[in-house]
């Protein structure tokens, strides 16, 4: 099963880009992975949930977040491990 991750945005947020350039970096041929990019403020109630916290990433949206702001590589690159 290929790796998912949900990264919550916003479409004016550098940080967001930063973020979403960072993970798309770590995807190879041998590391494969998608991801969803869901804008906050699309949404009151992830309005209400994220805010200022944006960018958020999460491999499970069942589990905590795997990082805010800046993108967390280890824990990224330990998701993709397996």
């Amino acid at each position: 099963m290929i790796p998912h991750f949900t990264l919550y945005s916003r479409s004016y947020c550098h940080l967001c880009q930063d973020m979403l350039d960072a993970l798309n970096a770590l995807r190879t041929p041998e590391l494969p992975f998608t991801v969803d990019v869901i804008d906050v403020d699309a949404d009151p109630a992830l309005v209400a949930r994220f805010d200022e916290l944006v960018p958020v990433l999460f491999a499970d949206l069942a589990q905590p977040e795997l990082c805010h702001y800046f993108l967390d590589e280890a824990r990224v690159r330990a998701v993709l491990a397996g």
